[in-house]
């Protein structure tokens, strides 16, 4: 498993890119509009360590984020998302977004942080029991 970036929602993209990276330092990796879903993605990281990143997630619709929901998720790449989940669900953790399209899923520590899971590569194809899974609570 590979630690991928943790998730922060920002109201204000310019002003976040300038604290992030004019104040803190930070170096934009790459950059990712959605215009279907209306969100903007800015990946950040430290110039001496630039796997571990932030991910900027700006959307562009008006929302004021309350009680942490400005602080998305942590993010791992892993080998292979289906024997990951498996022995997840097998450890007694609940899959809160299986990974239907064999690319990514969101399961929850036990303090109610989110972490996605993400196939490392392409995406498998899809597989039974996780494409009709459904999901389950909040992720």
């Amino acid at each position: 498993m590979r630690y991928l970036h943790t998730m922060l929602r920002v109201r204000d993209l310019e002003t976040s890119l300038d604290f992030y990276c004019n104040k803190l330092g930070l170096v934009e990796q790459r950059r990712v509009d959605v215009p279907s879903g209306r969100f903007t993605l800015v990946f950040l990281a430290a110039p001496e360590n630039p796997d571990a990143q932030v991910e900027l997630t700006h959307n562009w619709d008006s929302e004021n984020y309350t009680g942490g929901r400005n602080f998305g998720h942590l993010a791992y790449e892993v080998a292979n998302i289906y024997e990951t989940c498996q022995r997840l669900m097998d450890a007694g953790v609940t899959i809160n977004r299986p990974p239907r399209d064999g690319r990514m899923a969101f399961i929850r520590s036990p303090d109610g942080i989110s972490i996605e899971l993400l196939q490392r590569g392409d995406a498998l194809p899809a597989s039974e029991p996780w494409h009709s899974m459904p999901n389950t609570g909040e992720w």
